[in-house]
Formats: C-alpha cells, structure tokens, sequence
C-alpha cells in the first residue's frame, strides 16, 4: 500500500482478527460501506457476511470467494459444512438479493436491499 500513494489515501489496511475489526466498524461505521470481500476463515463465512451485511448501505454489495469450494459443496467436511451454511443463508436473507457464479471456486455476490 505504501508504493501507491494515490490508492493508500483511501484505503485504511487493519492488520487485526477480522471478527475484532468488524465489531469494531459496527460500533461507528454500521450502514456506511459500499463494498465487502469474504475471503477468510470459512468457519466465520456466516459471522462476517451478518457483519457485513451490518456495515453496509442499502445498495451496497458482498462478495464472498470460494462460494463452490473446489466442486466440494456436498461433501460433509467441516470447513464445506461452513461454506454451505454461507450460501444458504445468504440465499434465505429477506435482506438481499443475490447470485452464485460459477467461476473458479465460485463467487455469491449479495447485493443489500
């Protein structure tokens, strides 16, 4: 971030336990953001997409990676088990609309009504 001054103005890095830094976002921030990338310990998917959906405007999109895991999303694996859980509760949110795209491990974007 340091060699792009034009983008490090804008972008704070936090290098912390994402759980922390989402509760910590939420207690100033809640409703503010854009935009959240999901990309991180799978058994807290569904922690931080619930926080994330908390920081966001209305409008605003989640994008969560490795929504197909490598083809395994029926497998009874825990970290799958994790994965699966993600989806389906993003698919049963009242407060979103969303889509699962089929490309590398697979992508669900949520977009908060």
């Amino acid at each position: 971030m340091e060699n792009h001054p034009e983008v490090s103005r804008k972008i704070d890095f936090i290098k912390a336990p994402a759980l922390d830094t989402l509760n910590a976002l939420l207690a100033g921030e809640a409703g503010t953001y854009d935009f959240a990338f999901i990309d991180a310990d799978k058994g807290n998917y569904t922690n931080y997409y619930q926080k994330s959906m908390e920081l966001l405007r209305p409008g605003g999109v989640i994008l969560v990676d490795n929504a197909l895991w490598e083809g395994r999303v029926t497998t009874d694996d825990q970290m799958t088990v994790a994965i699966r859980a993600c989806n389906e509760l993003i698919f049963t949110d009242p407060n979103s609309n969303s889509m699962l795209l089929n490309v590398g491990d697979g992508a669900h974007l949520a977009f908060k009504i």
